[in-house]
C-alpha cells in the first residue's frame, strides 16, 4: 500500500507533464518557412541591388516588389502543394474505404497480422481486429494509421498553409524594407535589422525543436548574412559591367 501511495504523485506530474505538441498541424512549417525565406530573399535582392550603386529609391522599390511577389508566389506554392498532398491521401483512403466494403474479413485478418507481428497473441489479435472492425469508419481510421501512417481527421489544411505562409513570408520580408520606409538612405541600418531579425527567428524555432537557441539563431544569421554578402558582392561585379 505505501508502495502504491509514494508512486501515486509520480502518475500524477507523469499525466500533468506528458503532453506533446501538435506535429501534425499544416502552419508550422509554411509560418517558419516563409518567415526565414522572406528575410532572407529579400535581404538578398535588395543588397545586390544596392551593390549595383543604385538609389535608395530604386532599392525600396526593389524590396516591395520582393515581398509582394514572394509573398504571392509563397501561398499559392503553399496551397498547391498541401491540397495535392490532401488529394493524394483522400484517394489512398477511398481505396482502402472499398477494400473494407468489398473484402471485410481479408481486411480484418490483415489487421489481426499486424498486430501479431507487432508482439500481440494469435488470439487476441484477432479478437482486437474483429471488435475493431464492426465499426466501418472507425476500422477504416485504423488501416489509415497502420498502413499509411496518417490520421483522416488531422489533415493539413491548404487555406490554413497558404495563409500562415503568406503572412510570415511578408513578415520577415519587409524587415529589410522598413528602415528606407522610415526614412534611411544607407544599406547598414536594413541588413543590421534583418541580421537581428533572423537571428530572432532562429532563436524562437528552437523553443519548438530540441535545438539551443543560441545555436538556432547564429545559424539563421550566417545563412542569411552569407547570402546578402554573396549577392551584394554580385551586385557590385554586376553594375561595374554594365
Amino acid at each position: 500500500m505505501s508502495i502504491i501511495e509514494a508512486q501515486a504523485p509520480l502518475h500524477e506530474a507523469h499525466r500533468d507533464n506528458h503532453t506533446h505538441r501538435d506535429v501534425n498541424g499544416g502552419w508550422l512549417r509554411p509560418a517558419v518557412f516563409g518567415a526565414m525565406d522572406g528575410l532572407v530573399s529579400n535581404l538578398a535582392l535588395m543588397t545586390g541591388v544596392a551593390g549595383g550603386s543604385v538609389s535608395s529609391q530604386t532599392v525600396v522599390i526593389t524590396g516591395l516588389a520582393g515581398l509582394a511577389a514572394g509573398a504571392f508566389s509563397m501561398a499559392a506554392g503553399e496551397y498547391t502543394s498541401v491540397a495535392s498532398q490532401r488529394e493524394l491521401v483522400q484517394a489512398e483512403l477511398d481505396v482502402e474505404r472499398r477494400q473494407l466494403r468489398k473484402h471485410p474479413v481479408d481486411e480484418m485478418e490483415e489487421l489481426a497480422a499486424l498486430y501479431v507481428s507487432r508482439g500481440v497473441e494469435p488470439k487476441l489479435a484477432r479478437e482486437v481486429a474483429m471488435q475493431l472492425s464492426k465499426d466501418p469508419e472507425q476500422a477504416l481510421e485504423i488501416h489509415a494509421r497502420e498502413e499509411l501512417g496518417i490520421d483522416p481527421d488531422d489533415l493539413p489544411s491548404p487555406m490554413v498553409a497558404a495563409v500562415s505562409s503568406f503572412g510570415s513570408f511578408a513578415l520577415g520580408a519587409l524587415l529589410p524594407v522598413l528602415p528606407f520606409l522610415l526614412g534611411a538612405t544607407a544599406l547598414w541600418p536594413a541588413v543590421l535589422l534583418a541580421l537581428v531579425g533572423l537571428f530572432a527567428c532562429g532563436a524562437l524555432v528552437a523553443r519548438v525543436t530540441a535545438r539551443g537557441w543560441l545555436f538556432s539563431g547564429m545559424r539563421q544569421l550566417v545563412l542569411g548574412g552569407a547570402a546578402a554578402a554573396v549577392t551584394y558582392g554580385l551586385g557590385m561585379l554586376f553594375g561595374a559591367a554594365l
